[in-house]
């Protein structure tokens, strides 16, 4: 299978369960808590990647298994540890505010309810890019 066609998998694998792990999966506790200060913040975080991290993991060596994608091991797990990685940073929430800030998107960033925020947008569409970056590594590994 081509680097592309296994990017594509990636993708699709890691995107499909970090929606499942961020809206079905994450408690509500986790969800309220994991951008508090403190170590309070950080282990509502914990919980939440432990659970985003194992989701995308799992989907990611199904699916190469299942398309015959033959996305090899360290690809998974690196694709996984980055996601993770940057998924955590982002759901601190101040990074997405920054950035927001510096763009000239603070209006945008600020509109609307919870989840039909600019918030809420621009936090998702962090993540899929980090996913889609996410998924190279995992292609090309």
């Amino acid at each position: 299978m081509s680097n592309a066609a296994k990017a594509s998998v990636a993708y699709a694998a890691l995107r499909t369960a970090a929606h499942v792990a961020d809206h079905w999966i994450q408690t509500g506790h986790q969800a309220a808590h994991k951008a508090d200060p403190g170590a309070k913040g950080h282990l509502a975080m914990a919980g939440h990647i432990a659970t985003y991290a194992g989701s995308q993991a799992l989907a990611l060596t199904v699916a190469s298994h299942l398309l015959g994608a033959g996305i090899r091991p360290r690809g998974i797990a690196a694709a996984v540890a980055f996601s993770a990685a940057t998924h955590w940073f982002i759901d601190r929430r101040w990074p997405v505010r920054r950035l927001a800030e510096a763009t000239g998107k603070s209006g945008f960033h600020d509109a609307g309810e919870v989840c039909g925020s600019g918030q809420y947008v621009l936090d998702q569409s962090a993540h899929h890019l980090m996913e889609g970056i996410a998924a190279v590594v995992a292609a090309k590994l």
